[in-house]
């Protein structure tokens, strides 16, 4: 029975990456493979007979005393513990492939040395762009930002990138240094998977050798019926409530446009955009977090679900999950936001940060039938089944571990 040694920093379902990493699990268990967790102690996580060889938590944040702080950005750089950790458990179950999803700050790349002194071939999916950007975003202050395109990342620094702080700053411009220059994702990472052409793209125009990257797309399970909700009035955004993720943009749209709201989701941006949506004199309704069928009812009964982001996305589930409902997506044309629409076809585009250009996109959507928003819907949901199902993710999965002799 072939082994895959899977590996995040938490176990349990925190965010996108988490949701991928645990999906990825669950597919490789039902296709017969033994699948093998790694990740960092936490007690949110799910049961498992591995969870003694988890990694110790690293906490960052919060209030802690000194010399735990300097213990946890020592980990960040370079954890031995966990390196530690997986050489104890790959002595016990001898992986046929290790893939390693979000592994940054907490388990580090440590882990990466390890493996590959080991010979586990190392899988290394890119949910975000770290490898390039010590920020993850490429976004500071507001706007795209590509600085340290040419190497120079010391502007992490002089820009204060994370949260503004000069000291965080200082240890992310470490970390990513100090990773470069003992080459820890670059002589120890079999191959990589891009999970949009974007990313690809993006990253060989800063230099980096993609021949050893391949595009796997995330992938949606469609329920085997579409959905029979009647399709809504209102507008849907569906995620966190961060300034780079244009929520304030599409507030400002929508009440423009005079099209209702729904905002699904909470953040540190909320109450400010409460305050904003009151301003505007918009309708807009904040639901909160939602999760399970009231997520499901929330999204399928909009009209069409806005992924308004200003930055660089990868590739958001959101917009799979809104065609898995049988929903059109308006999405903000940046990063690899724009694969995912078909224009006219399963949703629309518009200029991203643009109020102008979204509350157009908005009126216009308003002024279609809502026939021809339930065919775009539906048009998203066929394309989803075809070419993003759970099946199709497997396979291509497969062909990559096959191609580095890692599977039957």
């Amino acid at each position: 029975m072939p082994q895959l040694l899977s590996i995040n920093n938490y176990y349990y379902r925190r965010g996108g990456s988490e949701a991928v990493f645990l999906e990825h699990n669950r597919l490789f268990a039902e296709a017969g493979w033994e699948v093998v967790p790694f990740a960092m102690q936490d007690p949110q996580n799910l049961p498992s007979p591995w969870s003694g060889y988890f990694a110790d938590a690293v906490e960052l944040g919060g209030s802690q005393p000194l010399g735990r702080k300097l213990q946890a950005a020592g980990k960040m750089l370079y954890s031995f513990d966990a390196a530690r950790r997986v050489r104890q458990l790959i002595e016990r179950v001898r992986p046929t492939i290790a893939h390693a999803h979000n592994i940054y700050h907490h388990l580090s790349p440590s882990i990466l040395r390890a493996l590959h002194r080991r010979g586990v071939p190392v899988v290394l999916t890119l949910h975000d762009l770290k490898l390039a950007c010590p920020a993850y975003k490429m976004f500071n202050k507001g706007v795209l930002c590509e600085r340290c395109r040419s190497g120079a990342l010391r502007n992490v620094i002089t820009e204060r990138c994370i949260r503004g702080s000069l000291a965080q700053s200082a240890l992310i411009w470490l970390e990513s240094t100090l990773h470069r220059q003992l080459k820890l994702y670059a002589n120890h990472v079999t191959r990589y998977v891009a999970p949009s052409r974007f990313l690809l793209d993006k990253l060989a125009e800063w230099g980096f050798d993609t021949s050893r990257f391949a595009y796997i797309p995330n992938f949606v399970t469609v329920p085997e019926q579409a959905t029979r909700e009647p399709i809504g009035n209102a507008y849907a955004y569906l995620g966190r409530l961060l300034p780079e993720k244009g929520a304030g943009t599409l507030i400002r749209a929508a009440a423009r446009a005079q099209v209702p709201l729904r905002i699904i989701g909470t953040g540190p941006e909320e109450s400010a955009l409460r305050q904003l949506a009151q301003q505007s004199g918009g309708r807009v309704d904040f639901t909160g977090f939602l999760t399970g069928a009231a997520l499901r009812a929330a999204t399928a009964s909009a009209r069409a679900i806005v992924v308004p982001s200003e930055l660089y996305e990868n590739a958001p589930i959101s917009v799979m999950e809104a065609y898995a409902l049988g929903r059109p997506v308006i999405g903000a044309r940046i990063g690899g936001i724009p694969e995912l629409v078909r224009e006219g076809a399963t949703g629309m585009l518009f200029e991203a940060g643009n109020v102008e250009a979204l509350a157009a996109t908005l009126t216009r959507a308003q002024s279609l039938p809502s026939s021809t928003l339930e065919d775009m819907g539906r048009a998203g949901l066929e394309w989803m089944r075809a070419d993003f199902s759970p099946a199709a993710y497997r396979e291509r999965m497969l062909a990559l571990y096959r191609s580095i002799g890692a599977a039957a």
